[in-house]
């Protein structure tokens, strides 16, 4: 039997991105369901009853909730081809943590930043500034954060660097000066078919973002 994977998904979510990515690293053949997250619609509501977010992977009629924790499903089912996380033990824990890191100390702070004004949003600015040279310095000088292969932590990263440019207006700083590798980083991996074709352009966001900033009286 043919396997179902059916994606719930909002466009600007990178949360929905990083399990874009995974399923186009893996080239797996799913279905899309945009979701309306104002009016959520009743499968999101029967598939995530907890959270009632997106992104939900429904493989076979059975629901996966939470991005990475779909990202790590995807990866062990479909462990034959492009693997996402390290075979080692240690590593694959070092994988996680930064991923866990990227949840707590950026994508978070990024909202924030295009949220708030003034005091506030220097402050919120600062420490997005500091955690991304935080993960400048891991980083280093690999091609990926696991090396020379694109793997668990760039697909965490990669689909908030479609909201950089909004941060960057927003906020009136540069990714560019204040964190070079991870500019360069990010490129590397828009070079990838996979992130090329499941982050949005960076203008899209933009828009967006204007439109969000307008509705939240910003």
């Amino acid at each position: 039997m043919e396997d179902k994977v059916v994606l719930l998904d909002f466009w600007p979510s990178s949360y929905a991105m990083r399990v874009k990515i995974a399923l186009a690293e893996k080239e797996i053949q799913y279905e899309t369901k945009e979701e309306n997250l104002p009016d959520k619609s009743s499968l999101l509501l029967e598939m995530n009853p907890v959270h009632t977010m997106v992104p939900v992977l429904i493989h076979n009629g059975k629901p996966i909730c939470e991005s990475l924790n779909i990202v790590y499903y995807i990866d062990q089912v479909w462990s034959h081809k492009s693997p996402l996380l390290p075979s080692d033990p240690y590593q694959q824990s070092q994988a996680r943590f930064w991923a866990d890191f990227i949840d707590k100390k950026i994508n978070g702070l990024g909202k924030r930043m295009w949220k708030s004004k003034g005091e506030e949003q220097e402050a919120v600015k600062k420490e997005f500034i500091a955690n991304l040279k935080t993960l400048e310095g891991e980083l280093g000088d690999k091609l990926y954060f696991g090396g020379d292969k694109f793997g668990f932590v760039d697909l965490a990263l990669a689909p908030i660097t479609s909201w950089f440019y909004s941060f960057e207006i927003c906020a009136n700083y540069s990714t560019e000066s204040e964190c070079p590798k991870i500019v360069e980083w990010a490129k590397r991996c828009m070079e990838r078919e996979s992130v090329a074709k499941s982050l949005p352009r960076p203008s899209k966001i933009y828009d967006f973002v204007l439109l969000l900033k307008k509705i939240y009286g910003i």
